[in-house]
C-alpha cells in the first residue's frame, strides 16, 4: 500500500515536498557528519559547501535535458554556466556607475544575463544541430573552447583574464552579501535547484519534451509523422542553456567571483560524469549525482592529506592521495556494475519485478502519436 502511494503522483509530490522542507530547515539545525561535512550544518563553511553542491546539481539537471532527455552529447554546456556567472558580474560592473537604484541595477542585470544566455543558446544550438552524433559534440566543443580563449585573453577588457571577474557587492541586496548571510545564500541555491527541477519537469512533460524524447529513439519515425525534430531540439537546447545560466548566476552570488575554469570543456566532462553517476534519464539522478560528486570532490582533498594515508606504502598512498583517481575509480565501478547509475540501481531494487516503467523516464513514441 505504501509502495503504491509513493509511486503515485501525489506520493512523489509528497516526497519531493518533504525533501525540500528538510533541506530548507537544515541551516537551523546542528547536524554534524564527520568526514562528509566540514562542520555542523548551521556553520557558514558547511552551508557554502551544501549551497555549491545544490548549484552543481541544478547545472547537472540542465545538462540532463540535453543528454538524458534529448540524447545529445554536448562538450560545451559549461559555456552557458560561465555566461550566467560572467554575464551577471560584468553587467553589474557596467551598470553600477550609472546612478540607478541598486535594486533596479540588480534586477536589470539578471534579466539581461538571461537574455544573453537565451541568445547564445539559440545561436550555438542553431549551428551545432545542423549535424548530429560526434559531429554535434565536436561543434559544441569548438565553440566552448573559443569562448574559453576569449575569457582567458580578456577580450574587450571585460573578463579579467586569468584572474576572472568579481561581484560588485555595492549593487547587490545586503541580505545576499557577506559571511553572516551565508544562510540566505544557501536558501537562494535551494530555490534555484527547485526552480530548475520544476522547469525540467515542465519541459519533459510538455508535447515538445515528448517529441524530443521520441526523436532520440527514432528520428525518422518522428519526421514521417510530420514533426520537425530540429526545432524541438533547438528549444530544449536553448532552455537548458538558460537554466545553466541561472545556476551560473547563483554561483557568482555564492562565490562572489568567477574564473575561466568554469568555462572549460573539462567542467562539461564533469557534468557528464555526474549525470552518468546519478543515472542517465533520471531527474533525481542528476541531483543525487551532483550532490554526491561535489561532496566527494570537496572532502577527498582533505582525506588525501590525512595522516593515515601518508603512512601507507607508496603503491597505495600515491593513488589514494589523488582525489581524481578515487572519483575516476568510482565512475568506473558505477559504469560496470550499476549502468543505470545510483538512482537507477535503487529503482531496480525497490521496484517490483515486472513492474511498470518509472514515470520519471522520458516519454516514448506512442506519446507523440496520441
Amino acid at each position: 500500500m505504501m509502495r503504491t502511494f509513493l509511486q503515485s503522483t501525489w506520493g512523489r509530490l509528497a516526497v519531493g515536498a518533504a525533501v525540500v522542507i528538510a533541506a530548507a530547515i537544515l541551516p537551523l539545525l546542528a547536524i554534524d557528519i564527520p568526514g562528509v561535512l566540514p562542520g555542523p550544518t548551521y556553520t557558514p563553511g558547511t552551508l557554502t559547501v551544501l549551497a555549491y553542491a545544490m548549484l552543481i546539481a541544478a547545472l547537472a539537471l540542465s545538462y540532463h535535458l540535453i543528454f538524458g532527455v534529448a540524447g545529445m552529447l554536448s562538450f560545451g554546456h559549461a559555456m552557458f554556466f560561465a555566461a550566467g556567472a560572467y554575464g551577471l558580474g560584468i553587467i553589474l560592473r557596467l551598470l553600477a556607475p550609472t546612478g540607478m537604484p541598486s535594486e533596479a541595477v540588480f534586477l536589470l542585470a539578471i534579466v539581461l544575463t538571461l537574455v544573453i544566455a537565451l541568445v547564445l543558446g539559440n545561436l550555438v544550438g542553431a549551428l551545432a544541430l545542423r549535424v548530429s552524433g560526434i559531429s554535434f559534440a565536436m561543434v559544441t566543443l569548438a565553440v566552448a573552447q573559443a569562448m574559453n580563449v576569449m575569457i582567458r585573453r580578456n577580450v574587450g577588457g571585460l573578463t579579467g583574464g586569468e584572474e576572472g571577474v568579481t561581484l560588485e557587492v555595492d549593487v547587490v541586496p545586503d541580505f545576499l552579501v557577506g559571511v553572516v548571510n551565508t544562510r540566505n545564500l544557501y536558501w537562494m541555491a535551494l530555490a534555484i535547484l527547485v526552480l530548475v527541477y520544476l522547469a525540467c519537469v515542465w519541459v519533459e512533460r510538455s508535447r515538445l519534451g515528448h517529441v524530443v524524447a521520441a526523436a532520440r529513439e527514432n528520428e525518422l519515425r518522428v519526421t514521417v509523422l510530420g514533426l520537425r525534430p530540429y526545432l524541438v531540439r533547438l528549444f530544449v537546447f536553448a532552455a537548458a542553456a538558460v537554466l545553466a545560466a541561472v545556476a551560473g548566476m547563483g554561483f557568482m552570488m555564492l562565490q562572489s567571483s568567477a574564473t575561466p575554469r568554469i568555462s572549460t570543456s573539462d567542467f562539461t566532462l564533469t557534468l557528464l560524469v555526474i549525470v552518468v553517476l546519478g543515472g542517465v534519464g533520471y531527474r533525481w539522478g542528476a541531483i543525487v549525482g551532483g550532490i554526491i560528486y561535489t561532496l566527494l570532490d570537496q572532502r577527498l582533498a582533505a582525506l588525501a592529506s590525512a595522516e593515515w594515508i601518508q603512512r601507507l606504502p607508496d603503491v597505495l598512498r600515491i593513488p589514494l592521495s589523488e582525489p581524481l583517481f578515487i572519483l575516476g575509480m568510482l565512475f568506473v565501478l558505477v559504469v560496470m556494475f550499476a549502468p543505470g547509475g545510483i538512482v537507477g540501481l535503487t529503482h531496480r531494487v525497490t521496484r517490483p519485478r515486472g513492474g511498470a516503467k518509472d514515470a520519471e523516464q522520458p516519454a516514448a513514441l506512442q506519446d507523440v502519436e496520441a
